[in-house]
Parts: C-alpha cells; sequence; structure tokens
C-alpha cells in the first residue's frame, strides 16, 4: 500500500530490487530503508568566515528476517554489485544469530493504510550566503554584551532528508524533513576566571526561528551572569531546573516508559501503569503529528499509524512507548512508537513530547524559596533506570530570599526520580525547542553539595 505522495521512481526501484534479492536469498521477510540527506553550514568567529560545508549523501539499510532470526545492514554504495554483496553478507549475519520469537514485520491488518504528513519541509531554497549572515549575526550579538571576551564561533546549517520504508508486508511509504538553526557559544572573563555558555535555535522551516540577535545576546548574558562562581551551601533545598535542563528530566522520563525497558524489567516505573507517577497538576503530551515538529512523522519505523496520546493524565501514567518487538513481549499492542536507522532494527522511541505548563511564572515558583538553587547546567550522567536514583554534577545560581544571588559551581545534585517526578511543578514558560521539553520546574527537598 503506497501512501499518495510523490515518490522517487527510481528509489522505489532501488528498494523493491533490494527486496527481491533479500527473498531470492531465503528470507522470509525484509524491509529495506533508504535516506536521501543534504546539508550545508557555515562557521564564522570573531567576524571572519571560518568554513562552508555542503554535503550530500544517500545510505540504504536492509533488514533481513529468516526463520526467526534477524540481521541488518547498510551502506552507502547503491551499486547493483554492492548490493548484491550487501544481501550476501546479511544472510550470513542472520545464520549467525540466536532466533527470536518477537521479532518479525507488521501483519498487513496492523499496518496504516493512510497518513498526513505534518508539514515536516520547507521548500524556501536556503542559501549558503543567507547562513554566513545568520552566523555571523548571532556571533556579533552576543560579542556586543559586554563582558564577552571571545566565542567559540557562530554557527548556521540547513538540512534536508527524503525517507522511504518499503517492507516485504506490501507497505511503501516515505516523506521529506527539513530543518535550519544557529548558534553560538560565548566565553566571558579572561585567564583562569572564564566561563562560557551556548544558544541555539532549530526549526523545521526558516521562517519560524526566534531573533537571531536575540539568541547571541542571550548567549552572551548568561556567560557574563555565571563570571566569580561559588560553591553553594550543602543541605536538602527546593531545585529549580531551567527549562533547557528540565527537558532532560522529561527525557528520563521517556526512557523509564520505553517499551523495550519495560518489557527487560529495567524500569523503576515497570509497576506503576495506570498509577500516579506525577502529581495531579501534570500533563504529558507525546504527538508525532504535531504541525512542522523536530520529531514529528507520518508514520512509525514498521510502517504502523502514530497519534497523538496523553502519555500522563493529571498525574496518571496510562501507555509505554511499544514496538512491535516490546508490545509482543508485554502481550499489549504496539503505540507506534517504533524508531530506527539505517543500520539497526527498530526500537521505541518518543516522538514530540512535552509537560504542558503551569500557571506560575518562573519568578512566583521562585519567590518563596529563603535557600535553594537554580539549575542552569548539567554535567555528567548520573541516573539509575531501575532505581530511579539520580545524581549529576550542576552549576546555575544560588536562590536567597526568592531571588537569584550569586552564580555557583561545581556542584551536585542528587534524589531520587520516583519522588522528584511526585512533587514537580511546572511553570508557565514552555517552549518547543528541542523535540523533547518542558517548562521551568520546581523539585523540593533535593540534596545539593559542593563538590
Amino acid at each position: 500500500m503506497t501512501q499518495n505522495i510523490s515518490l522517487a521512481p527510481a528509489d522505489t526501484a532501488l528498494l523493491s530490487d533490494l527486496l527481491d534479492r533479500a527473498k531470492k536469498a531465503g528470507a522470509d521477510a525484509a524491509d529495506a530503508l533508504l535516506v536521501r540527506s543534504t546539508s550545508l553550514s557555515a562557521a564564522v568567529r570573531l567576524g571572519e568566515l571560518e568554513l562552508v560545508e555542503r554535503s550530500e549523501s544517500a545510505d540504504i539499510g536492509l533488514r533481513f528476517i529468516k526463520g526467526g532470526r534477524q540481521a541488518c545492514i547498510s551502506t552507502s554504495d547503491l551499486r547493483s554489485e554492492a548490493l548484491a554483496a550487501l544481501v550476501s553478507r546479511v544472510t550470513e549475519m542472520a545464520e549467525a544469530t540466536p532466533p527470536d520469537p518477537l521479532i518479525g514485520l507488521a501483519t498487513p491488518e496492523q499496518l496504516t493504510q493512510s497518513w498526513t504528513i505534518p508539514d515536516l519541509y520547507d521548500t524556501q531554497d536556503i542559501t549558503a550566503e543567507q547562513l554566513i549572515a545568520m552566523a555571523g549575526e548571532v556571533e556579533a550579538a552576543a560579542l556586543a554584551v559586554e563582558g564577552v571576551t571571545n566565542t567559540e564561533g557562530g554557527g548556521a546549517g540547513w538540512d534536508s532528508s527524503h525517507v522511504i520504508l518499503m517492507a516485504s508486508n506490501g507497505f511503501t511509504g516515505g516523506y521529506s524533513l527539513s530543518s535550519t538553526g544557529y548558534g553560538v557559544t560565548a566565553l566571558a572573563g579572561s585567564g583562569t576566571h572564564m566561563e562560557q555558555d551556548s544558544c541555539s535555535e532549530n526549526r523545521r522551516f526558516i521562517g519560524d526561528l526566534p531573533d537571531v540577535k536575540a539568541t547571541g545576546r542571550k548567549a552572551g548574558e548568561r556567560a557574563v551572569a555565571k563570571l566569580n562562581p561559588r560553591k553553594g551551601p550543602t543541605g536538602s533545598v527546593p531545585v529549580i531546573f531551567a527549562p533547557e535542563q528540565a527537558s532532560y528530566l522529561l527525557m528520563d522520563f521517556a526512557a523509564a516508559i520505553n517499551g523495550s525497558s519495560i518489557a527487560r524489567g529495567t524500569s523503576f516505573l515497570k509497576e506503576q501503569m495506570g498509577k500516579p507517577v506525577f502529581g495531579p497538576h501534570v500533563n504529558i503530551i507525546d504527538d508525532p503529528t504535531l504541525l512542522r515538529g523536530l520529531r514529528s512523522k507520518p508514520f512509525d519505523a514498521e510502517g504502523l499509524a502514530n497519534a497523538r496520546r496523553q502519555v500522563i493524565e493529571n498525574g496518571i501514567l496510562t501507555t509505554w512507548l511499544l514496538d512491535l518487538r516490546s508490545a509482543r513481549q508485554l502481550g499489549l499492542k504496539s503505540t507506534g512508537h517504533a524508531s530506527r536507522g539505517v543500520g539497526g532494527p527498530p526500537s521505541p522511541s518518543a516522538s514530540n513530547m512535552w509537560m504542558e505548563p503551569g500557571v506560575a511564572t518562573p519568578e512566583e515558583l521562585m519567590a518563596d524559596i529563603s535557600s535553594g538553587f537554580y539549575v542552569t547546567d548539567i554535567l555528567g550522567h548520573g541516573l539509575n533506570l531501575v532505581t530511579g536514583d539520580y545524581s549529576r554534577g550542576a552549576m546555575g545560581f544560588w536562590i536567597e530570599n526568592g531571588k537569584i544571588a550569586y552564580p555557583v559551581s561545581e556542584m551536585t545534585v542528587a534524589g531520587n526520580l520516583k519522588d522528584m517526578f511526585l512533587c514537580m511543578q511546572p511553570a508557565n514558560d514552555l517552549v518547543r525547542r528541542y523535540g523533547i521539553d518542558a517548562p521551568t520546574l520546581r523539585i523540593e527537598g533535593m540534596m545539593v553539595a559542593g563538590v
């Protein structure tokens, strides 16, 4: 079944030929993914053009299934003789793998019959001159901030991809993606007393990008504000996570409800379906159909329909993120969250996920804190997904009497995500910037210590 969009005949013929080769080699089932990509980027440092690059690539991946055994392989060599060798290698690989009764393509009844592509491709031509100008503007705005002494350069880039998935179960579908973005890393101070901060923006459509100069100023102002940090006090205090860092907490939540982790029993949320995981004021949405969303797609990587889901409803966990394999293992239906690259099999992954904003401003969340920590940077990785234990290095600002008092560094924040989720308070400043996004978050009673 082919959705009514324009698929390049040469590409569909290439995929069809590859699947025919796989069947002749003994595959019970197979699917193939073709991704053609083009990217253009520019870099400017201290007002001088450093780099303009353009690249084009085409990659094809084949998943080969025979006798319950599966292997995946990919190549960027699309010549006929190279594809013949590819099939020969993947056949040998499959024979060497152990059988897995849970693998397999979707049945025809499970496949989506039609879909809508959620406005993911900007047809506007993006030139190198435009990118050079954006890179220069974002850096110049950072350098104009008093106290900024240097940068690691301003950059801007554009990329587009054309994706086609074809499978031996009859599915064929494709779509196109684009994105444009810019960013800068600003440095403040001098010698051994320097601080830095980065700001970047990325959108599917160039016209949706926020003001370039405002982004550069933000990077510069943040770097200057970090100068002369101290170590903060040690103790149990309220902690406020800036939106960029709050988004990482939402990513941790997405990992904890990933079907693969649930099926393996390696998530601290494995027994929490239908139970309160967050406070009753928290709602979390996952929506692969979001118009111009950075993680949107019209169907999942197994050809199944996807849809908007309220993952957390008034604090209650309502669903896992499932692909076919994890769904089979759990005795459930796929939620259409299969994702894959050309070189591997499908696995569950969040799409556009966000925590709905609250009603209080970030300043109001902070107003009653006599002593606390405002986290603007998280360092390292310290999450035990099995237990929920959380410990990370952090930088930011100490809060005194409801206001930002002074910058702090070399800190750690620790807690357990079970407790952290239950007492999260979201502010009203949600911006969908990364694809997985949260507003400013306040969490009570975290352990904070100077290293």
